[in-house]
């Protein structure tokens, strides 16, 4: 029986092997450029879940879950929104039905405080818990979406580490007006980082249409470094912002650990949802729908989440359309007793309700 014996097998040009062979036990490591999963780090990364609303002109959360659209001072009205991708578009032949888009109503202003971007937080514990020898500069993670936008120019991106306030900035463009482009990015880790292991924010993603000199200064790219508020990215170009309605489309993000940017993760909506309902849950639910459960007139009940939530949310309540008074207590990341009052006999308190616990 014929047999190779080899320590590594590498690519012609490669500067990596593609597997590497222990000499002692015959075991070897392959770095193999598939579908495992379990990967991708970002969630909602294909845009799919928007349990908010599709459309919204408020900085921050809005729309598609996880992301935050923020904006501030650009003398003009910024949107960010879900919408549905074409067939002829690149990203919907790579199995993306949706994108998220950043969208001017006209010609803004680069005011020195004005700035525009997409953000997405990690929890601290999932990067902590990922995989990656994240204090290792020979260690990496790697970021990768598709972006379209309607005029170009050299846009940043930021990761930013909250524990040790260190970030590492690079610059992306597109291969033209209007044309979807696959960017890919590999960041090493570095001594500095830390996370810590809980649910406060791990790894702040910051994709940046624009940002106004009162944030920006001579930040070096492609290194990570000590980020402060007046100086979070290079001075921008601001042709995007300035050239009249534009858009600035993103979908398909993806951030995992290693130096390849692997096929992505596509989940099912339901997993999505699932996994978006730890931050942001909403509902509509009765409590007392046939009679009074109590001899005092209130009716009483106990909602459960549909997931856990990543803490003890936030909640909103409007009435939904029986009257009465709403108490809720003894809230938790698992759920809410709620008592409804001024009820009238068998008939049903009906309440509106959401549940937020976003980073």
């Amino acid at each position: 029986m014929s047999e190779i014996k080899v320590n590594s097998i590498k690519g012609v040009g490669a500067s990596a092997a593609a597997i590497t062979v222990n000499n002692t036990d015959g075991t070897c490591i392959a770095n193999i450029t598939n579908n495992l999963s379990n990967r991708n780090l970002i969630i909602n990364g294909a845009m799919q879940v928007a349990q908010r609303g599709t459309s919204s002109t408020t900085s921050g959360y809005g729309s598609v879950d996880r992301w935050q659209g923020q904006h501030a001072n650009t003398g003009v009205t910024v949107t960010h929104s879900q919408q549905t991708t074409s067939s002829s578009d690149a990203p919907y032949q790579s199995g993306f039905g949706k994108f998220l888009r950043l969208a001017l109503s006209g010609a803004g202003t680069a005011n020195a405080n004005a700035y525009l971007e997409l953000q997405y937080r990690t929890e601290s514990q999932d990067m902590l818990n990922s995989g990656w020898n994240y204090k290792s500069s020979s260690s990496f993670i790697t970021m990768s979406f598709w972006f379209r936008c309607s005029t170009n120019q050299t846009f940043l991106a930021q990761v930013f580490n909250h524990d040790s306030t260190r970030g590492y900035v690079f610059s992306f463009t597109a291969s033209g007006n209007n044309t979807w482009t696959k960017i890919t990015k590999t960041i090493p880790g570095n001594s500095n980082l830390v996370f810590n292991d809980d649910n406060g924010i791990g790894l702040r993603i910051n994709i940046t249409p624009f940002y106004g000199t009162d944030f920006t200064n001579n930040l070096t790219l492609d290194q990570w470094s000590t980020i402060t508020s007046s100086n979070q990215f290079p001075d921008m170009a601001s042709t995007w912002l300035t050239a009249g309605a534009s858009t600035f489309d993103i979908t398909g993000v993806q951030l995992e650990v290693g130096s390849v940017a692997t096929d992505f993760e596509h989940r099912s909506f339901g997993q999505e949802l699932a996994l978006c309902q730890r931050y942001y849950t909403s509902g509509d639910d009765k409590v007392g729908t046939t009679s009074y459960p109590s001899s005092d007139g209130y009716a009483r009940g106990w909602y459960s989440f549909k997931v856990n939530m990543r803490a003890t949310p936030t909640m909103t309540f409007s009435d939904g359309g029986s009257g009465g008074s709403k108490i809720a207590d003894g809230i938790s990341d698992k759920g809410f007793f709620v008592t409804y009052g001024s009820l009238s006999a068998s008939q049903a308190g009906t309440y509106d309700w959401t549940a937020t616990a976003e980073l």
